[in-house]
């Protein structure tokens, strides 16, 4: 089995997706969305550490709040909340759609 890796240009083109379809209904909704329109970022490659010492190359399509970022993970194809550590970011496992990722903290 193969798994097809995507670049920046079609994260972005995922991200823009979630945006236009995101529910801005509710002044939550609409909130969160603002809030990460403006912490996105360009998908940037940066090194993400995995429990077990495992790390990979995956897209910083966030800028870190002091805490946090969203990060994009090819290999599994989904989007990722990580902690930012004194070695870069850390996946905590809380994956899915990058607003919902963003909105989860």
């Amino acid at each position: 089995m193969s798994i097809a890796i995507i670049g920046p240009a079609e994260i972005e083109a995922m991200i823009d997706r979630e945006v236009a379809d995101y529910p801005t209904d509710t002044r939550a909704g609409a909130q969160t969305l603002e809030a990460f329109q403006n912490a996105r970022r360009k998908p940037r490659l940066v090194s993400v550490n995995f429990s077990g010492g495992i790390t990979q190359k995956c897209y910083s399509v966030t800028r870190p709040n002091g805490d946090y970022r969203v990060i994009y993970l090819p290999l599994a194809g989904y989007f990722s909340l990580c902690v930012e550590s004194d070695f870069g970011p850390l996946d905590i496992g809380v994956h899915g759609p990058a607003i919902a990722c963003f909105g989860s903290v």
